[in-house]
């Protein structure tokens, strides 16, 4: 995807903490990017998830993540993580990211990541908060 198609981007660099031996990333580390990335994407359209959970007694699970790794990222490297709201459920949000060098197009990664809202004293899947759906699709108006 082109980066206008996204409507958030998330901007970290890359720690020495986070790389092998070899100077690259280790592949375990992308998922904690697009979560640092899902967080900031809740904060920038003013969605107090924190809150929200201690209110409602309801909490995401992630369901499934995929990563495709297309090149390797470096120690010290700037990326922009680019992410959407991809689809709603009635229960589930699956988030599309792409890890571009910073202010580049050049493709470093794909994800995805689906959560599913469930009652943490049941255990079970329930509805998307409504204040959540109006925030996302106010954001991502083509969904």
């Amino acid at each position: 995807m082109s980066r206008c198609q996204f409507n958030f981007h998330y901007t970290f660099r890359i720690r020495y903490s986070e790389v092998d031996a070899q100077g690259i990333v280790f592949n375990a580390h992308y998922l904690t990017y697009f979560d640092c990335t899902m967080t900031e994407y809740l904060r920038d359209i003013n969605y107090d998830y924190v809150n929200e959970v201690k209110e409602r007694q309801e909490d995401f699970h992630t369901i499934k993540t995929t990563v495709e790794y297309k090149q390797p990222i470096l120690f010290d490297s700037i990326v922009d993580c680019w992410a959407k709201v991809q689809k709603i459920g009635n229960s589930s949000v699956t988030f599309f990211m792409e890890l571009h060098t910073h202010k580049k197009e050049d493709l470093l990664a794909i994800g995805e990541v689906i959560w599913v809202n469930t009652n943490q004293v049941s255990k079970k899947p329930c509805r998307i908060p409504e204040l959540l759906r109006k925030k996302i699709l106010k954001l991502e108006k083509e969904l």
